[in-house]
């Protein structure tokens, strides 16, 4: 409940609720963009974006020596949940809609796919969870095989369909810490998971975008778990699947760890 309070004291300010309008029009942008975009003070706004990131709301990514703000709908679709069921819809229509806002597509989709959650668990059963397949399939529903080596290939496997390809390699491996690789890749049999055909032939054309997991203790009992999925094309097909895809994976995943240890 304390992070629930966290997230209502954040979105009880006129000013914060205008960053996160402007961040889901266009995600990524730095604290001069945010400035100059709502005709705010530098000071002001920094104070606002570090509220909004206490309370999980956005998440930030260094690109050389800038920082990149992004929305964070994760804590924003944890109180609809919890909350939008027990009560009726007329009372929580601003929630909805503006859970609704925050799962929309921003209008620049090429930009970085970025999404924040804490687990009640440990670096170490959380590395467990995204590379064992035994895991992995359990808590996301696909698997990957590797020997987790920088440089060596890997096997995507989703249900009984199993992707390989020399393209598929692991770019950083830092157990317990961080893991990059490169996307699987879109082959016609994508059709059986209920893609279809022709959203396969879009996403096998463009260049092969890049994930990162990156995780980091936060007390003795929760860890943060931050995935970056980027380097798309403009007007990516593959940017639209995966912003859908990758939230249900990881809210299955935080469940699925948390009930494990309980």
């Amino acid at each position: 409940m304390a992070e629930m309070d966290e997230v209502f004291r954040a979105l009880a300010d006129p000013s914060r609720r205008l960053l996160l309008d402007s961040l889901n029009a266009r995600n990524g942008q730095s604290l001069r963009d945010l400035c100059a975009g709502l005709s705010m003070a530098r000071q002001s706004v920094s104070k606002h974006l570090a509220v909004l990131e206490e309370a999980n709301l956005i998440s930030t990514v260094w690109r050389g020596r800038e920082k990149l703000h992004y929305l964070n709908a994760e804590p924003i679709n944890a109180i609809a949940d919890r909350w939008i069921h027990q009560y009726d819809r007329a009372r929580v229509q601003t929630l909805a809609d503006l859970k609704i806002a925050l799962e929309t597509e921003p209008m620049n989709n090429s930009a970085d796919f970025v999404y924040t959650t804490y687990i009640r668990t440990t670096p170490e059963r959380l590395w467990q969870a995204i590379t064992d397949p035994a895991f992995s399939h359990r808590y996301m529903g696909h698997a990957m095989a590797s020997d987790w080596k920088k440089g060596s290939a890997y096997v995507w496997e989703d249900r009984e369909l199993r992707i390989e390809h020399p393209e598929q390699v692991i770019l950083e491996s830092d157990p317990y810490r961080r893991l990059a690789f490169t996307f699987h890749t879109f082959v016609p049999e994508l059709t059986t998971l209920g893609l279809d055909a022709d959203v396969i032939e879009k996403a096998a054309s463009e260049r092969r975008s890049k994930v990162s997991f990156d995780i980091e203790p936060v007390d003795d009992d929760q860890v943060k778990l931050t995935v970056v999925h980027g380097d798309f094309p403009p007007e990516s097909t593959v940017r639209e699947l995966i912003s859908g895809g990758w939230p249900w994976k990881l809210a299955n995943l935080k469940s699925g760890l948390e009930g494990s240890e309980k």
